[in-house]
């Protein structure tokens, strides 16, 4: 397991697909945080990152399909998969390898943006005035987003063995747990069941993560919805083996 983790970021890191990949998103979250009028962090006065983590979920909609969707879809294109899935490794094993990886180098795109931080920190009146405990929980969030969506990026990349493909539905599926729920539960026919409906989206738990308060109904939700994307990209694995 640790030898196909291994392989699989250093493929990520040795090929310029995953640079420009987090080059892009610290880029795009930079100007939107710093720059763009609507989004200024400046512009809004507040030492606060509330609004860098209401848009970084909306970058991961293309950062993380970006990362994910080589993980099996390659393999299968270049025909090194009937090699992998043959060797004498367990199929929940390869598929938590490839897993980890990919969410390891979510992490590493997350990384950098800590020196938003400690840059509003230094410029807060006085200096350090900022919730710190509230920055900590959006993070905590945040990780745990990454990690949803990264096990959503893995089983979209089972599916297929074309890496746009792969994208494509990643990015359909992230927006549809993201924001499908919300737009549902707002139907008149749903209205009796609304705080239900909103409940089984992702966005309900992650506003309440990033508030600074560690539910652990909201734990649970992410660590039950991701397992389960990935056992059924394990089941996807054994029905094509």
């Amino acid at each position: 397991m640790y030898a196909v983790f291994k392989r699989e970021l250093f493929s990520f890191l040795s090929s310029m697909v995953a640079y420009i990949t987090i080059g892009v998103f610290l880029l795009v979250s930079g100007l939107l945080l710093w720059f763009f009028p609507d989004t200024s962090i400046l512009d809004y006065g507040y030492a606060e990152l509330s609004g860098f983590f209401s848009l970084v979920p909306y970058l991961f909609m293309f950062l993380i399909p970006a990362i994910t969707m080589r993980s099996f879809a390659e393999e299968r294109r270049e025909g090194t998969y009937e090699l992998l899935v043959t060797r004498p490794i367990q199929i929940w094993q390869i598929v938590v390898a490839k897993y980890l990886a990919s969410l390891v180098l979510v992490l590493f795109a997350l990384i950098p943006t800590v020196v938003y931080y400690y840059s509003i920190s230094k410029l807060g009146f006085p200096e350090g005035n900022i919730d710190s405990g509230s920055v900590i929980g959006s993070y905590t969030g945040l990780f745990l987003l990454g990690a949803a969506f990264t096990a959503i990026g893995i089983f979209s990349s089972a599916l297929t063995k074309n890496q746009v493909i792969a994208f494509v539905i990643c990015a359909a599926l992230f927006a549809f747990f993201f924001l499908g729920f919300d737009y549902t539960s707002q139907i008149a026919a749903f209205q009796p069941i609304e705080s239900t409906i909103t409940n089984l989206g992702i966005n309900q738990h992650y506003t309440s993560i990033s508030r600074g308060v560690l539910d652990t109904r909201d734990l649970i939700y992410f660590i039950t919805f991701s397992v389960l994307f990935l056992l059924l990209t394990k089941l996807i694995i054994r029905g094509k083996r």
